[in-house]
């Protein structure tokens, strides 16, 4: 089994927002794959499903970003799991908007919903890291970061929504670089 929470902030005014990239790829991969009804547990919502034969709970922590960690801790234990079963799907500054990267470990790079996991899990779970971009002044980072999507931006998101939910069985596999080269020709395709 494993646990992959995507991170966000709940409420329909943050919907939109480049913040919560992480529940709209765990929305995305849900619809995808059929995953079951959601649930109201762990601090969060979550929705369990099969993905290329393996077992996934998917979280949307409902505990604010900056605490995110503690439902997905829960979760962890819960299921008698290690950090290196879990898989987090997130914003990142400093990647081009509609790119990501997967890696393993790693710092916090300042991000509050990662600072929480690591600080409730250990650094060692997956991070799938969707690229939001930086505005390029240090001082509009909070206001980008907590901006809507343009309307230019809905379609490219789409795209690497249906991209990454379309590709998640690698992920499920073990195969980041596979799930990576797949999802990029996706939005070579899209593009």
């Amino acid at each position: 089994m494993q646990i992959w929470a995507g991170l966000g902030n709940p409420g329909a005014e943050h919907s939109m927002q480049r913040h919560n990239v992480g529940f709209m790829a765990a929305d995305a991969i849900a619809e995808v794959h059929g995953f079951g009804s959601v649930q109201r547990k762990f601090q969060g919502w979550a929705q369990d499903g099969r993905i290329g034969g393996e077992k996934i709970l998917l979280l949307k922590p409902a505990t604010y970003m900056n605490k995110s960690g503690q439902a997905i801790g829960e979760a962890m234990r819960f299921y008698k799991l290690a950090p290196e079963d879990v898989t987090v799907f997130y914003d990142e500054l400093d990647l081009e908007p509609f790119k990501i990267k997967v890696r393993r470990g790693g710092g916090t790079a300042g991000h509050n919903g990662i600072r929480s996991t690591d600080a409730h899990i250990g650094p060692e779970f997956r991070r799938v890291r969707i690229g939001i971009g930086h505005p390029g002044n240090k001082a509009r980072v909070t206001k980008h970061v907590l901006g809507n999507y343009a309307k230019s931006e809905i379609e490219p998101l789409t795209d690497l929504l249906g991209a990454i939910a379309a590709e998640a069985e690698w992920l499920a596999k073990d195969d980041d670089a596979r799930f990576l080269n797949e999802v990029a020709l996706r939005m070579q395709d899209a593009g």
